[in-house]
């Protein structure tokens, strides 16, 4: 009986890949997240991290166990980074993700996160809600899912983009109880610096990578027309000081070029959508080297509103803005990050590949999947030290790399198409050292 549940518990470990110290894998064409030519060649991974990238031939080190995968000429490339997600709220619906218990929201992101994994997509960042206790879950292999670089609650003024709240919770009682979607940690209201710097403070506290606050009217939002600018420079300055003194950085959420000049005149370094952006402003953008993390919105009738719902009509303005968007960024060459914006439906989460394809409107496959791997591993890299993976190299195949690596059945660089199929191309998955998907 005992050697029965010994033999057990191995096969367990060897099939979730625990326990395991060294992966060979030979015979695949690489795609190493940097350059456009791709090389026949064999991947040496010793715990977490890539050791040695040879088209020689590998020998099976002399230490440790070794699983060997014969790659069969496969496409072999880093895993994907997704820029902005919400790992809290991509997968359930609004009413039930802003009203449940935490614990059950955080089920089913853990749930999701498996799911978005599985995707390939090994690294994330999270850009608002209360991810902290599924990202050290993760971290601690609890759960599989992608590295997750959290924001904690975004931080909002009244009737800005992260209110939440009831029409009659107006006016608030100054110092009165926060609501359950605060208290949550999902998001938070501020008004004044003073209250902005206590809340990207708190967030800091937690284990945030980076802070998020709400800049502009959004689509989701109900208080706030997608054209109004939210918080002024001294507030959000007052988060950019807050971030600064822990070494890392602010995000916004703006749409509109008054939004965008003021979080960029405090500071900010990152701009999140931006669709709405003018040319004087993309030129700022440039000039400050702040970085865009856009995402390719574009209509394709599949829209959670209803149509003629006022939500809806915000929604066809900021798309109308994306092309224009691309092209500015494109033309002054700014720091443009790829992001899905992923929010309260399991079905849209399920195509989260499918954006990737979207961006063919734009770009080339190779700058494509170079942004979703080391660009978007820069974008990662500028929370400092604050960091949570800050050990080794993102998005890239090299020695000394953690080891997140996809091999793909079909070359994505000459058909982009093959990763809107995950579950039948995506043969291999590893994150971290582990192997989660093997079907060679």
């Amino acid at each position: 009986m005992k050697k029965h549940f010994i033999l057990f518990i191995l096969l367990f470990s060897s099939l979730n890949g625990f326990g395991q110290e060294n992966i060979l894998i030979s015979n695949v064409n690489i795609f190493n997240g940097v350059d456009e030519e791709i090389t026949l060649a064999n991947i040496l991974i010793s715990g977490n991290l890539i050791t040695t990238v040879s088209s020689d031939p590998i020998p099976e080190p002399a230490e440790g166990e070794t699983r060997m995968i014969d790659g069969q000429g496969y496409f072999l490339m880093p895993g994907l980074i997704d820029a902005h997600v919400h790992t809290m709220f991509q997968g359930i619906p609004m009413l039930a993700g802003l009203s449940s218990d935490l614990g059950y929201v955080t089920l089913v992101a853990a749930s999701q996160a498996e799911k978005q994994l599985m995707r390939g997509f090994t690294s994330v960042r999270d850009m608002g809600g209360a991810s902290f206790s599924l990202k050290k879950s993760i971290d601690q292999g609890l759960f599989p899912g992608p590295r997750i670089y959290p924001s904690g609650a975004t931080i909002s003024q009244t009737g800005g983009h992260g209110d939440f709240g009831l029409p009659t919770d107006v006016p608030r009682q100054i110092g009165g109880q926060l609501s359950y979607v605060e208290r949550a940690g999902m998001t938070i209201i501020a008004d004044g610096a003073d209250q902005v710097l206590m809340r990207a403070r708190e967030q800091l506290r937690q284990g945030a990578s980076q802070v998020k606050v709400m800049a502009g009217g959004g689509v989701s939002s109900n208080y706030d027309p997608i054209d109004v600018a939210q918080y002024t420079e001294p507030e959000i300055r007052a988060a950019v000081l807050a971030a600064e003194n822990w070494g890392t950085y602010v995000a916004v959420h703006a749409y509109t070029p008054r939004a965008i000049r003021t979080a960029l005149d405090a500071g900010v370094r990152c701009i999140d959508h931006g669709q709405l952006i003018d040319e004087e402003t993309m030129q700022l953008l440039a000039e400050k080297g702040a970085w865009l993390s856009m995402q390719p919105f574009i209509d394709e009738g599949d829209s959670r509103f209803p149509e003629g719902s006022p939500n809806r009509q915000k929604q066809l303005q900021m798309y109308s803005g994306t092309d224009n968007a691309y092209a500015l960024a494109k033309k002054y060459q700014v720091k443009l990050a790829f992001g899905t914006d992923i929010l309260f439906s399991a079905q849209a989460a399920a195509r989260q590949n499918s954006h990737l394809l979207r961006m063919e409107r734009w770009f080339t496959p190779y700058e494509i999947l170079r942004m979703a791997t080391s660009t978007n591993a820069q974008l990662l890299a500028l929370s400092g030290p604050r960091n949570p993976y800050s050990a080794a190299p993102l998005g890239v195949i090299k020695e000394g790399a953690y080891a997140d690596i996809l091999i793909i059945r079909g070359n994505p660089l000459e058909n982009l198409e093959v990763l809107a199929d995950p579950e039948n191309n995506m043969v291999v998955i590893i994150k971290d050292g582990k192997i989660y998907k093997d079907t060679l």
